[in-house]
């Protein structure tokens, strides 16, 4: 029998009060947006209903100085979606964080997983 060899990953949130304003799930969601062009198509490659994505876009846009996200109103030719350059820069910088804590921490996170059972 082998051993299975867990995989960590660091999920880095940045919190306002009990509020979370930054994280891995309001990341993912600026991805796909920027992606699908709209929140719509965005919460669905996400498995999460529009609601929840709208949520949470409008909740990132009040947490930071300039929004992450514009959108335009539906008519005649769609409504539709997109990151601006401060949103653009904002996922950037996070993945970059994430990927430096990652490296960073990498001889810490073997010893962790060490100490897991088989």
């Amino acid at each position: 029998m082998s051993a299975v060899h867990p995989e960590f990953k660091l999920r880095m949130r940045i919190t306002q009060g009990e509020q979370v304003a930054i994280g891995p799930g309001k990341i993912a969601l600026l991805e796909a947006l920027d992606q699908a062009g709209s929140i719509t198509a965005a919460a669905k490659a996400l498995g999460m209903s529009y609601r929840r994505a709208w949520l949470l876009i409008d909740e990132l846009n009040h947490a930071l100085r300039e929004p992450a996200v514009t959108t335009a109103a539906g008519g005649a030719q769609g409504g539709g979606s997109v990151l601006t350059d401060s949103g653009r820069a904002l996922v950037a910088l996070y993945r970059q964080i994430e990927a430096r804590a990652q490296a960073h921490c990498a001889d810490d996170i073997r010893t962790l997983t060490k100490m897991l059972a088989d």
